[in-house]
């Protein structure tokens, strides 16, 4: 009876941990804390402050690209998959350069989607 316990653990255990651990990333998960949004930053394993969350992610691929400004950077000067922190009075709003033209970054990276409805992101086009 032992064998058969030992082997149903043995076989079942590391296919649930598998399972779990494949379920779906927390990676951009947003959350209200006492009135400020958070984010889940899955390779800190930690919740930032959404803001910091984007800061984290463009440091992991480099940094933001074009840095923090209320004006774009040249169009013709901008590659695939930059990033720049577009500076509005509604708030700041990571961007992403995807398929020739500037995204919000959750667009592309598909977070949660209430990043389009922080900050300055709604305004970002207007």
């Amino acid at each position: 009876m032992k064998r058969i316990h030992l082997f149903l653990i043995s076989v079942f255990l590391p296919l649930a941990l598998v399972q779990a651990d494949t379920q779906g990333s927390r990676d951009g998960e947003l959350r209200q804390q006492a009135g400020v949004w958070q984010a889940w930053d899955d390779e800190q394993r930690k919740w930032l402050d959404a803001e910091s969350f984007w800061r984290a992610y463009a440091d992991r691929r480099g940094g933001i690209t074009w840095g923090e400004s209320d004006t774009y950077p040249p169009y013709e000067e901008v590659n695939e998959l930059d990033t720049f922190l577009v500076q509005l009075p509604a708030g700041n709003c990571l961007m992403e350069f995807w398929h020739e033209r500037w995204r919000i970054a959750n667009d592309v990276r598909r977070w949660d989607t209430r990043f389009n409805d922080l900050y300055g992101c709604p305004q970002v086009f207007d």
